[in-house]
């Protein structure tokens, strides 16, 4: 079995492996050539923590595997980050476990990832400003993946506690963008790509407060309960997903499903615009919105990708186990 530290998987993956990594699992799962497994995802009663398991299986890749962790509030205070995960993989062939790896930066990665493709198949071609909702950890990581895809003029950015929009500001700074701290109305109006990355569990962003023509990236709703965006702008958008049984279960769209607003044949598979089998955008005043719930899938085909690269370079731990 081999074994990947955290620490070392910086120096192996980068974001446009990442990118070309969950790219291609949106399309193998489109495809039916990948599925994943449910989702377990609960709160633990201690250290306001939520904690779970995502897994799944590619054929084409035969990556078989799991990523266990989840979300602890008050780590970012201990000077850890708060989302805390490792991934295993498994022979497809004998079910042996094949490597262990370190799954914080992969998460941050893998769910860059997935908003950066949402906006390079879904985007205006003319998108010129970045809206970002939230501040947190991988706020950093979402920032620098849209801007591979859109040739964004500036970046504009909102977050429930104001001192920490530093973040944004530096991030902005490093890819040679204006930075402005603005109110929601604002946002709404003036973002061409809004990405929300955030814990919340009531709607930020109302439909009243989107421009015509607006594609958002909703990616911190991944547990039941959670929400980032109103249920009525949920209703007012082109929906896509990464997968729908988790969109309308424990993503963004369970409270527009919950309110009868939409229905599930509703919600389009970000592969299939991908695979060439469904348009994506139709008009430059359509409203498009990605519900990126965070599959498993993600996490096995980012994880496979940095094992080779650990094993070809020397770096991966081989134990007997």
């Amino acid at each position: 079995m081999w074994i990947v530290p955290e620490a070392a998987i910086a120096d192996l993956i980068t974001p446009e492996a990442s990118f070309e990594a969950v790219e291609a699992v949106f399309a193998a799962m489109s495809r039916g050539d990948a599925y994943n497994f449910p989702v377990i995802r609960e709160a633990i009663g201690h250290a306001d923590a939520l904690y779970g398991f995502k897994s799944g299986f590619d054929r084409a890749g035969l990556n078989l595997g799991l990523k266990s962790g989840g979300y602890w509030p008050g780590n970012e205070a201990r000077g850890l980050t708060n989302h805390q995960s490792s991934v295993f993989l498994f022979d497809a062939d004998t079910g042996k476990c094949s490597a262990v790896v370190g799954g914080n930066l992969l998460t941050a990665l893998r769910t860059a990832a997935a908003s950066s493709v949402s906006i390079r198949h879904l985007a205006r071609q003319d998108a010129k400003v970045l809206g970002m909702i939230g501040a947190g950890h991988q706020s950093a990581f979402q920032m620098r993946a849209a801007a591979q895809q859109r040739d964004f003029d500036k970046v504009i950015g909102w977050n429930f506690h104001p001192e920490m929009l530093s973040r944004l500001e530096e991030t902005a700074a490093g890819l040679g963008l204006p930075f402005e701290a603005v109110d929601l109305d604002r946002l709404g109006q003036e973002a061409d790509v809004i990405i929300s990355i955030t814990s919340s569990f009531s709607p930020i962003l109302m439909a009243s407060q989107v421009s015509p023509g607006t594609h958002i990236a909703c990616m911190g709703t991944d547990t039941k309960g959670k929400q980032e965006v109103g249920a009525d702008l949920v209703a007012r958008a082109s929906v896509f997903t990464d997968e729908v049984s988790q969109s309308i279960s424990i993503g963004e769209c369970q409270h527009a499903i919950a309110q009868g607003l939409i229905k599930e044949d509703m919600i389009s598979e970000l592969g299939a615009v991908i695979n060439g089998t469904h348009p994506g955008r139709s008009s430059d005043t359509e409203v498009t919105l990605f519900d990126g719930t965070g599959v498993g899938l993600q996490d096995l085909a980012v994880a496979a990708k940095v094992v080779d690269l650990a094993i070809a370079r020397g770096i991966a731990i081989e134990v007997d186990f």
